[in-house]
């Protein structure tokens, strides 16, 4: 059965990581995928308008109550926590987690909670163990779970951490990681 949503984790050197997966992947790809990627609050980028230039798919920063769509990457805004309920998106300014905001458990954890067998879970670089407990929420859940292979990772941190606390289903090199989402999306 194909996966309903892909949630994406990574920190530092996930700029650069993301935009790889993103590249990967078809204009219609075939699922909503939502990014928690650590950023300063202060640092007012447009990082989802450079990550879209370099993609098929399109990138946007994510809003309170968008309704996901397939072929859209929503990117948590800096200073917020998405939050994914089947059908939408919600934004918060909860206290960070992790000393994360946004936080990669707080999205994965959504994610599994909506989406349980449905969801896939990718952990890319970082310094911090961000992301380790939501993606083993996400495998506890029945969902399929992705850790980019350490050594491929500018920061093995967050790799490691996620492997160590529930190991994935997949273990791959950055530039794997957007075929296989294809793959399992796409049935």
């Amino acid at each position: 059965m194909p996966a309903g949503i892909v949630a994406v984790g990574a920190s530092w050197g996930g700029v650069n990581a993301v935009g790889v997966v993103l590249r990967g992947l078809p204009e219609e790809f075939p699922v909503p995928i939502v990014i928690a990627q650590h950023r300063g609050e202060e640092t007012q980028t447009r990082l989802a308008d450079a990550l879209g230039r370099r993609s098929a798919i399109r990138v946007v920063e994510a809003t309170d109550k968008d309704v996901p769509r397939p072929g859209y990457a929503y990117l948590a805004p800096p200073g917020y926590h998405l939050f994914v309920d089947r059908g939408s998106l919600s934004l918060s300014t909860g206290e960070p987690e992790r000393f994360s905001r946004p936080s990669i458990d707080v999205l994965f954890d959504s994610v599994a909670d909506s989406y349980a067998d449905d969801a896939v879970g990718v952990i890319l670089t970082g310094a911090s163990d961000d992301g380790a407990q939501g993606l083993d929420r996400i495998h506890r859940y029945g969902g399929i779970t992705v850790v980019q292979e350490p050594a491929t990772a500018e920061r093995r941190t967050m790799p490691d951490a996620a492997l160590a606390a529930s190991g994935a289903h997949r273990v791959l090199a950055l530039d794997e990681i957007a075929p296989f989402l294809v793959k399992v999306c796409t049935g």
